[in-house]
């Protein structure tokens, strides 16, 4: 008898060779041991299953799947109706559709394949009764066992039947159209679009899309370094400031604070590009007191924009790292602050050598999830300035555009879903990949330190 070396069964193929008729018969006609050692239900489930299944590949799926390889053959258009003497319009091939309806059939198949598998590890159990001579169980004795033992599994199943049609069938569409040549020329149902391969992460990468990518791809970075650290710092000295010995009305200034993240941050934002434009309130103070002569390009100007939208991001980021290090602060244990001021260490060396390594030390792992949220920070940019001033070396980017505001003109803008996707296959594996090697580092720290 050969084992499976994870477990203490034996193995599905070890299975087939030692089983009885019927749960060979079951390996072809899902169900049929169920059914022959009366466990009627369940052997139903998995019969109903396999017909079901195999109604809709010969009705429907196999026509998906066939489609899949070329997405689409008909081109639309006008054909020549030589009874009618006339030209015709004639509909096509939709290769969204194909590719979707394809991707969807291989969820399906997946699906099946889970549930075709589930009836062997039941003819496995039912060998095992058996050859231990006790009495197989009952429909009513396997659903008791179900949720006694396996309450987690039967709570877990209709969501993860919507997670794979609703998070992971679209994952699988965009990472798929990454590989097409869907893009404004080739828009369904008029246009047919087909496999390219690689070639759009080569047009991304070397192509003619490097000239925008590389730019946009360097500020975003940037732009997540500089945002996230600047609110970090600023945060903690806004909160070392408060939190000093003697200030009055030390809850009157957190909650003017707190109400910036109160207020909704998409009326913040559009509140500051009014006041931020070339007529805006700002401006025309400066220019009423004679300070300017002309308006300062807060938002025209590609530099002097960058650096707005960096100040502006602090009145949504501050308050939050100073709410943070405010209960860090208050938790702190003050016999280790006095104990070092006994022994002569100054204010700053207090903070480098207490205060700080702890508010690092507790804020790390929410640091990583800022720096992720910044590189997918599209509200301040879209907001303040639309991405904008535009810049003509580039295609349909501004010189503030990030990644994912990039993404989003070029599917909403330009239509050019191809080279969206691959943008957000980017975006996903760079967050990703930073993210496990981030939080691993801290892991680590936090295990020798803690």
């Amino acid at each position: 008898m050969i084992a499976d070396p994870k477990t203490s069964h034996i193995s599905l193929s070890a299975l087939f060779k030692s089983g009885d008729s019927s749960t060979k018969i079951s390996y072809f006609l899902m169900g049929f041991n169920n059914l022959a050692n009366k466990q009627i239900i369940k052997g139903l489930f998995f019969l109903f299953s396999e017909i079901g299944f195999f109604t809709w590949l010969f009705v429907d799926g196999i026509n998906a799947l066939s489609q899949l390889g070329s997405l689409g053959t008909k081109q639309a258009g006008e054909r020549y109706d030589a009874k009618l003497g006339i030209y015709v319009s004639v509909n096509g091939d939709n290769s969204m559709l194909i590719l979707l309806y394809g991707l969807a059939s291989l969820l399906i198949i997946a699906l099946f394949l889970y549930v075709y598998r589930v009836n062997l590890k039941s003819d496995r159990k039912i060998w095992e009764f058996k050859k231990s001579s006790r009495k197989i169980m009952t429909f009513k004795e396997d659903i008791a066992e179900l949720l006694d033992d396996r309450l987690h599994l039967l709570f877990m199943a209709i969501p993860m039947i919507g997670i794979l049609f609703f998070t992971v069938l679209p994952i699988l569409y965009m990472v798929s159209v990454a590989f097409t040549s869907y893009d404004h020329a080739h828009l369904p149902p008029g246009h047919l679009f087909h496999w390219i391969g690689l070639a759009n992460f080569g047009n991304i990468f070397t192509g003619a899309m490097a000239g925008t990518f590389f730019p946009v791809f360097l500020w975003t970075i940037i732009w997540a370094v500089l945002a996230t650290v600047s609110s970090f710092i600023l945060g903690i000295f806004l909160a070392m400031l408060i939190n000093t010995k003697g200030v009055k009305g030390q809850k009157i200034y957190r909650t003017i604070f707190i109400l910036t993240m109160a207020i909704p941050q998409f009326i913040s934002f559009l509140i500051w590009a009014n006041m931020l434009n070339n007529a805006g309130l700002i401006n025309s103070i400066l220019e009423n007191i004679g300070l300017i002569t002309k308006p300062i390009p807060f938002l025209t100007d590609g530099l002097t924009a960058k650096a707005t939208v960096l100040i502006v991001n602090l009145w949504v980021g501050m308050p939050v790292t100073m709410l943070v290090t405010t209960g860090i602060l208050q938790n702190l244990s003050q016999e280790q602050v006095e104990a070092a001021k006994m022994d002569g260490a100054s204010k700053f060396q207090v903070f480098t050598n207490i205060t700080f390594p702890q508010i690092l030390f507790v804020m790390a792992p929410a640091l990583i999830q800022q720096f992720i949220g910044n590189i997918n920070n599209f509200n301040v940019i879209f907001l303040l300035t639309g991405g904008g001033p535009a810049d003509s070396n580039f295609y349909n980017a501004g010189d503030t555009d990030l990644l994912v505001t990039w993404l989003y003109n070029l599917t909403l803008g330009t239509q050019d879903y191809n080279i969206a996707s691959v943008v957000g296959i980017i975006i996903f594996v760079f967050s990703a990949a930073f993210s496990l090697f981030m939080y691993k580092k801290v892991n680590k720290l936090q295990g020798v330190n803690g």
